[in-house]
């Protein structure tokens, strides 16, 4: 059956497109009985409006874009969950897109959103400094951005939702020296994202405090999956370099590194304690289960939901910087009872 349109209505009702159009959108200048009248015809015939026209009239879409790194794993669907808490009751469509922690795809992603004419956009980046003249760009072509837990280089007036890398992972760390560990690892995530150095650089801290820092003990990765885990372990066992402990950038690459640890016949915790940054439910769906930084990812989409919201409607509102409180959770991977000191 074919679609109704505002020339169907019009031309069933002698009026005028524009006047159909005004109607539809209770424009408080049309008689009401034409608009009763035009709002009858609308339902008899099933009219549904265009939304992609609407919006290239009224500038408004009452849709907003997600851009993360990837979809696979929990921690970007927990967000989405808080971000859909706040926009669906009032009305507002979720565009979903993933990166692929590729930085030129979330280019094309944002120019993509660009062209939807989406009302604003939630962003967790892929590289600090890549796009950061893009998204200079269309915040002076009006489409407010909001980051979450990545967040681009200090000097870009944004508003942003994050936690406190460098003191939660330093509280990790110090927790794995507290129970006995003397040789960690750290499998660090990629370079390019701010999360990475700052947790990176609360394992060293702890690490000097103890006199235990040892460069060789840091694997950088290019990616944050179960492989990229594995691989920097097997480049631990390659090297033959002896360590008892792993705290890896998230729960992927930690399950990964112990997914390697038990193939390899190594008991965890008991020979190598584990634990990590991120805290999704992953945490407790492998044996032993992870101790983990938990973030409050629900929390965050909601909150970078407001903050959106915020910028919509008042293009000149203040940024915002929102640090959220992440949980240490401590779970099987680093609680065997021989390795546990007396407090």
């Amino acid at each position: 059956m074919k679609r109704t349109t505002i020339k169907d209505l019009s031309q069933y009702l002698s009026l005028s497109t524009s006047t159909i159009s005004r109607a539809l959108l209770n424009d408080v200048h049309i008689h009401p009985d034409t608009k009763k009248r035009v709002l009858e015809a609308a339902q008899k015939f099933n009219y549904k409006p265009n939304a992609t026209a609407l919006s290239l009239k009224y500038g408004k879409t009452n849709s907003i874009g997600f851009v993360v790194p990837e979809m696979i794993t929990p921690f970007s669907a927990k967000v989405l969950q808080g971000v859909q808490n706040i926009l669906y009751p009032l009305g507002y469509k979720v565009i979903i897109l993933q990166s692929d922690e590729d930085p030129s795809r979330e280019r094309e992603n944002l120019l993509l959103l660009e062209t939807f004419n989406v009302d604003g956009i939630i962003l967790n980046l892929c590289h600090e400094t890549f796009n950061q003249n893009l998204y200079i760009e269309i915040m002076q072509r009006g489409t407010p951005l909001v980051f979450f837990d990545r967040i681009p280089a200090t000097s870009l007036d944004v508003s942003k939702v994050l936690v406190d890398d460098h003191i939660k992972a330093s509280l990790m760390v110090e927790h794995l020296v507290r129970i006995g560990c003397r040789r960690i690892a750290h499998i660090m995530g990629p370079a390019t994202v701010r999360n990475s150095a700052e947790r990176a650089s609360g394992y060293k801290r702890i690490l000097t405090k103890h006199g235990i820092f040892d460069p060789e003990l840091i694997i950088k990765t290019d990616g944050t999956m179960f492989e990229h885990g594995k691989m920097a372990v097997k480049k631990l066992f390659d090297k033959k370099i002896e360590f008892d402990g792993i705290f890896a950038f998230t729960d992927t690459e930690a399950i990964g590194a112990m997914n390697y640890l038990l193939e390899a016949g190594v008991k965890v915790p008991d020979e190598v304690a584990v634990a990590s940054f991120s805290g999704t439910e992953l945490s407790t769906n492998v044996f032993p289960q992870l101790s983990s930084v938990e973030q409050p990812l629900e929390k965050m989409g909601e909150t970078a939901a407001e903050l959106v919201l915020e910028k919509i409607k008042d293009d000149g509102a203040v940024s915002k910087s929102i640090v959220l409180n992440a949980e240490l959770v401590y779970r099987a991977s680093t609680l065997a009872k021989d390795k546990l000191k007396k407090q």
